[in-house]
């Protein structure tokens, strides 16, 4: 019976141990980033349209041609408009000569009334006559206010032609440069349904905006007045910088993922950066110049079922708590419950815990290790 307990004891295998990756928690700079992508754009970009339809005459300025405020841009065929202009001049003066008519008519039929009550008044007509009177002069007061409303009528069109004619020179709104054209001479501009655009004015190129898609778990982390930088492709290795002006409330969701414009001002004196360009940005929102720092692989690394089990810790972490496993010596990976702060996305800030600069963190469990059972010796 004795032999058969000491045969069990030396053929039980040993125990498993872990296998697992380190890495060291030192202390240094960490700098927390939020990245973006988003579009450069000028802070004023005015589309000059077309009110009237008509042929493109003349163009008087080009891609990237400077302008000023009131500059002649483009002039649409007149001689239509003008030829409008001059009908609506007469029909104005044809309704000053028909109320002149009417004014003369209707004071001649009040005269004609004022002399027949009179002559009723001494009985030398009879009631028809002056009723018939009467209403001459009603009729010729009718007609001298019909008259008032066809001058008028006709002065708003002789208004409207003058507005026409000068909607034919098209003018800059505003100081700046321009960076679009879509007309040519000869072609024709139909306004009957909606304005067609002429051209983009940028109002100032040397302060530009970028407006960048922030992801919803960012978005938190930005605040206005924040300073950002960003690189565009066309000069990849020059850093240009920025200021957030707006984080705006507006959301944009594009396949189910929900972004937050956030606008940022830019001084483009050198006039290096134009319109439309890419740029990729980030936000610095937190930068410690000397912190302790573990990897972000140490606060998710776990050991598997089975080992481990006496060292893991039994009352439920603190929300705000991590843990991590410490290998101090020849002891095995032991829990460490710490407080982390900011994250670079590679290694957190450890604000508090039990941990030092030097210790080894368990960054990965590789699983057990079986030990091959103990040999049997017969005596």
């Amino acid at each position: 019976m004795g032999a058969i307990a000491v045969l069990a004891a030396a053929c039980k295998p040993q125990a498993p141990k872990a296998r697992y990756d380190t890495a060291a928690v030192d202390r240094g700079r960490l700098v927390a980033r939020v990245t973006a992508s988003g579009t450069l754009s000028a802070l004023v970009t005015v589309q000059v349209g077309a009110q009237v339809s008509g042929t493109i005459q003349k163009l008087y300025v080009d891609f990237n041609s400077p302008v000023r405020k009131g500059q002649v841009l483009a002039q649409i065929d007149p001689r239509l408009f003008k030829a409008a202009l001059d009908q609506a001049r007469a029909n104005v003066l044809a309704a000053q000569g028909t109320l002149a008519n009417a004014k003369a008519q209707a004071k001649n039929d009040r005269l004609q009334l004022e002399r027949d009550q009179q002559l009723l008044a001494r009985n030398l007509i009879a009631q028809g006559d002056l009723d018939t009177a009467r209403a001459a002069a009603d009729g010729a007061a009718g007609q001298v206010e019909a008259a008032e409303g066809a001058l008028a009528q006709a002065r708003a069109n002789l208004s409207q032609a003058e507005v026409n004619l000068k909607y034919t020179t098209i003018v800059s709104p505003i100081d700046g440069v321009v960076i679009s054209r879509s007309v040519d001479v000869g072609q024709t501009v139909a306004a009957a349904f909606q304005t067609p655009t002429l051209f983009s004015i940028a109002q100032d190129l040397g302060r530009m905006q970028v407006d960048t898609s922030v992801a919803e778990a960012d978005v938190g982390h930005l605040t206005e007045g924040m300073d950002a930088t960003f690189t565009v492709d066309a000069y990849p290795s020059e850093s240009f910088r920025g200021r957030v002006r707006q984080v705006r409330y507006n959301p944009q969701t594009v396949q189910n993922v929900v972004t937050y414009d956030a606008v940022l001002d830019v001084s483009n004196d050198s006039l290096k950066l134009r319109p439309g360009m890419t740029a990729n940005v980030t936000f610095v929102y937190a930068d410690r110049p000397d912190v302790l720092r573990v990897p972000n692989a140490a606060l998710r690394a776990r050991p598997p079922p089975g080992l481990g089990d006496a060292a893991r810790p039994r009352p439920l972490p603190q929300a705000d708590r991590r843990t991590v496993w410490v290998v101090r010596g020849d002891a095995g990976p032991k829990p460490v419950s710490i407080r982390t702060g900011v994250s670079d996305g590679n290694l957190s800030e450890v604000v508090d815990g039990e941990l030092h600069a030097g210790d080894r963190v368990v960054t990965e469990f590789l699983g057990s290790a079986q030990g091959p059972p103990r040999g049997m010796r017969l005596f």
